[in-house]
């Protein structure tokens, strides 16, 4: 689909491909899921949008696969906030996330409160982005699923880092 709409629209659109840094779900190994990401950029995909992902580390070493498979475009992070420990579940199941244990205590120990769990998703998103962006990366892609209370207290949270 990239090289049709790029070779009928010529330089008219920026394309973004979807990435998973946890493995596509349908993706037989990680390099079986690097070699179609590496189509995706070679038909003209001039950036990557990550799917959200919650272990900072599991990015960097998607990213760096990425250089070394030869993808050159931003690999742009996706960051959704945990303030919903069933919807949380749903993404995790649907796009292969891991859950890492520290993530799990914050689920676990907050999961039954939604304002603490809101507050406690929050800061963790906060500080994953924080290590994002001190690390360099292009940009970050906010899932916020339509809720303007946690868009605005993320843009609120890191408005002095960007």
């Amino acid at each position: 689909m990239i090289k049709y709409i790029k070779d009928t629209t010529g330089d008219q659109f920026c394309i973004a491909g979807a990435c998973y840094p946890d493995i596509h779900p349908e993706a037989a190994d990680k390099v079986d899921d690097i070699k179609n990401l590496k189509k995706k950029v070679d038909a003209g995909a001039e950036l990557l949008l990550s799917q959200l992902f919650f272990d900072n580390d599991t990015f960097f070493n998607f990213a760096e696969d990425c250089r070394l498979a030869g993808i050159n475009v931003p690999v742009i992070p996706g960051i959704m906030p945990c303030i919903n420990a069933a919807q949380i579940q749903r993404m995790v199941t649907m796009c292969g996330a891991k859950f890492p244990e520290k993530f799990q205590k914050i689920v676990h120990r907050y999961g039954d409160n939604k304002a603490a769990l809101f507050d406690a998703g929050m800061s963790y998103c906060e500080s994953q982005i924080i290590e994002l962006l001190a690390n360099d990366v292009e940009g970050i892609h906010l899932y916020t699923m339509n809720n303007v209370r946690v868009a605005k207290r993320l843009t609120e949270g890191i408005k002095n880092l960007i």
